[in-house]
């Protein structure tokens, strides 16, 4: 069964079974001001202290004006969606709002507000805050108006301190409430709440850091297997006959890939027990001392583990070159292609089989 009335044109249903109330169509609840909201304010102030609990409560406020907007926009004008929402405001309990001067191009704002329950909590605490959630509502909804990405609700009257109402001045600022949060750490007003907040941002950022390097790992680690997938297929090792295997080279064989090159082949000859080994000059367009240094020492290499070394695929331009700087290659095994050498090392393994 639904229970309904109507406060100040606005309306209030009960469910007598589900045992909850709504206002305007939202859910809501009716709490003793001068007790149980007052007791609940007092705890934050307890943990907080003064400073933080004023910039909770305008954040707060400016952060809950999402259907304080939507309903100021359902009239022609701000100023009619604003009035109409002083009166849902007084029905509701927020006390009398005045919208005492409205400055659309200076964008500034002044509002008045009578009997709000911040300054009913704070009386009947003895404390003086301010009416810091009620401030950041206003802020929220000016903020929203002017079109500008923060601002702020200066108090320039309090209830709690004698004046008859509470006032505000609403303007765009500069200083966000984040800044304003980084300012009281700084100051010798933090708390041990603060700081805290400021160790739980230290800790945000060093998880953040973590992740971050690890992620940075992760990519280095994929890097240096591509480059160990690239120098596999720049050195490719094919086993073509039991116990003959094949090295093509290309390109330009230096220090590093010289090394590298020795490794792979001694590794191939020993885990397939290769009596021959192919070594195809077809993809060397160039060839200097070095190079052929590199491949003597592979030859060599390859020998003392008992494996009989073939060269095939000497280009002519390459030859002219090992010829004209005095390379000598007499005392290798050297075939035209590698075709030649598949035929030479092949040959006895097939006669022996």
């Amino acid at each position: 069964m639904i229970e309904r009335a109507t406060l100040g044109g606005l309306e209030f249903e009960y469910d007598t079974e589900q045992k909850t109330i709504r206002m305007g169509g939202n859910p809501a609840i009716f709490i003793w001001t001068e007790s149980t909201l007052a007791g609940l304010l007092s705890g934050q102030h307890r943990m907080v202290g003064t400073e933080r609990i004023r910039l909770s409560l305008h954040g707060g406020g400016r952060d809950g004006v999402e259907q304080d907007w939507v309903y100021i926009c359902q009239y022609p004008t701000f100023e009619q969606g604003f009035a109409e929402l002083i009166k849902v405001a007084a029905a509701a309990g927020w006390g009398r709002w005045e919208l005492v001067s409205l400055d659309p191009k200076a964008k500034e704002a002044r509002v008045r507000s009578w009997n709000h329950w911040e300054a009913t909590c704070q009386n009947a605490l003895g404390v003086s805050w301010g009416s810091s959630y009620l401030g950041g509502k206003f802020a929220g909804i000016f903020q929203r108006f002017f079109k500008v990405s923060q601002c702020w609700a200066e108090q320039v009257t309090f209830a709690t301190k004698g004046d008859a109402y509470d006032e505000f001045v609403i303007r765009p600022s500069d200083a966000s409430l984040e800044d304003r949060v980084e300012r009281l750490l700084g100051s010798d007003e933090a708390t041990k709440a603060d700081l805290a907040v400021a160790l739980e941002r230290v800790r945000k950022e060093v998880e953040e850091r973590a992740a971050t390097e690890k992620e940075l790992r992760d990519k280095l680690d994929l890097i240096a297997r591509q480059e160990e997938a690239i120098r596999a297929l720049s050195t490719p090792i094919i086993e073509v006959w039991d116990g003959v295997i094949t090295l093509p080279l290309m390109g330009v064989v230096d220090s590093q890939r010289a090394a590298e090159t020795m490794t792979r082949l001694l590794d191939a000859i020993v885990q397939k027990n290769a009596r021959h080994a192919i070594i195809d000059l077809t993809g060397v367009d160039v060839i200097d001392t070095s190079t052929a240094d590199h491949i003597l020492r592979l030859v060599r290499a390859a020998e003392l583990l008992g494996a009989h070394c073939v060269i095939t695929g000497i280009r002519p331009a390459v030859a002219q070159t090992m010829v004209s700087i005095g390379i000598d290659l007499s005392k290798l095994v050297t075939l035209a292609s590698l075709r030649d050498g598949l035929l030479r090392c092949m040959g006895p393994t097939r006669k022996g089989g």
